[in-house]
């Protein structure tokens, strides 16, 4: 039986001191998120899909150019899916305090954040998939650290960061 690989040693590299420190920034965020009540977290998921919205097609040429991969008229549409229709099916949805009763069985569902949420983004899909994990993470009161493929990082820093500034702007 082979032996297992002894781990890399990671204590130079700046790419793990940088998921280190984001994700030590997203958990002391967790319990912030926590205490949002589900107008608050709706006005910071409404306003980050409207900042994504309107630039669907600049997301979509940004992700053809950097990563060489797709149709810019198909990336188009996922983003405005993701912007459009992933948003529409979770507006809905209450993610704060009691979310359901089942008062045959005496069962009361209250929804609780689960933790920072590590948003591994391809680069086939970077900005649609980007949109669609942050505004989930998001609308479930979840801290999301975003870890964009080295090939799409330009593409899924940008929506990444018109996203964090519509939430900051709302209320986050």
């Amino acid at each position: 039986m082979a032996e297992a690989p002894a781990p890399a040693d990671t204590s130079a590299d700046p790419s793990v001191d940088d998921a280190r420190r984001l994700a030590g920034r997203a958990k002391r965020a967790a319990p912030l998120l926590a205490e949002l009540s589900q107008e608050q977290i709706d006005r910071i998921v409404d306003a980050m899909a409207a900042a994504v919205r309107p630039r669907a097609e600049e997301f979509a040429r940004m992700a053809v150019e950097e990563t060489g991969f797709g149709v810019v008229a198909d990336k188009i549409q996922k983003n405005r899916f993701a912007a459009e229709r992933v948003h529409a099916f979770i507006r809905p949805m209450r993610t704060v305090g009691v979310v359901g009763r089942r008062d045959d069985i005496k069962v009361t569902e209250i929804a609780e954040p689960f933790g920072v949420v590590a948003g591994i983004v391809p680069s086939t899909n970077p900005t649609s998939t980007a949109i669609y994990k942050i505004l989930i993470a998001i609308k479930a009161r979840c801290p999301i650290v975003i870890s964009p493929h080295p090939s799409a990082a330009r593409c899924i820093t940008a929506v990444a960061e018109v996203m964090a500034m519509a939430a900051y702007e709302a209320g986050a």
